[in-house]
């Protein structure tokens, strides 16, 4: 489905969001702001690289970041050489649940609009604690639902009936905008999803919501040895 619709994804993803995408990721990014430079980060279910490319602004040694759809990996790849950045950013083929990375490999983890996705949360969840160092942190930007009145029925109506039409026109695939939606409806957020992090064995683990509630940015710390 990712390969199908790779060449509009980004199209879609800014025509959609009314390019606020942007925003949520330059604010998940500055989370790690603390960083220490030359850092080794891993940004998982990559994508286009978009969220790679903005931790440039981190200052990091390397960003490692994996996807399991080839299509994006392309994509993501002449971008990141159209702005020169090759040595820095390494995209390549990987599954989150069952990473080819040792214990304790990077200083940060992130992941945008991808934890959804996992087949198994609670594997993936656990992967990201396995290859993150002691002290390391892992942010996540995700989806999730409005509660407040009038905001909780717009957003309703758009993402569950105007969405799926308009990604269906553009991108000419017939389940991925429908799927959108029914992978955010499942999804654990926020206490749940804190829960679920915690269970994995993250700390000090807090979430921010941005937009009305629209999406959430997951913080969380793996204990110092």
């Amino acid at each position: 489905m990712f390969n199908n619709i790779a060449r509009r994804y980004d199209f879609l993803n800014h025509f959609l969001s009314l390019g606020i995408d942007k925003i949520w990721r330059k604010k998940a990014i500055k989370t790690l702001s603390n960083l220490k430079q030359k850092s080794f980060l891993l940004d998982i279910a990559c994508g286009t690289g978009d969220l790679a490319i903005e931790a440039l602004k981190l200052n990091p040694g390397h960003i490692m970041g994996i996807d399991i759809s080839d299509e994006m990996l392309k994509i993501g790849t002449n971008k990141v050489e159209q702005i020169g950045a090759s040595q820095i950013i390494t995209l390549q083929n990987g599954d989150a649940e069952n990473m080819a990375f040792k214990d304790n490999s990077f200083d940060a983890i992130t992941v945008a609009f991808g934890v959804r996705n996992f087949e198994d949360l609670s594997k993936g969840l656990s992967e990201m604690w396995r290859v993150l160092k002691p002290g390391g942190h892992v942010v996540v930007l995700e989806f999730s639902k409005p509660h407040l009145f009038p905001v909780k029925q717009i957003y309703q109506f758009y993402f569950n009936v105007i969405l799926p039409v308009i990604g269906k026109i553009f991108s000419k695939d017939q389940t991925a905008y429908s799927y959108l939606p029914q992978s955010v409806n499942r999804f654990p957020e926020r206490e749940d999803f804190i829960q679920k992090m915690e269970d994995a064995g993250f700390l000090q683990c807090f979430y921010r919501t941005l937009t009305f509630g629209i999406v959430t940015i997951y913080y969380a710390g793996k204990k110092e040895k």
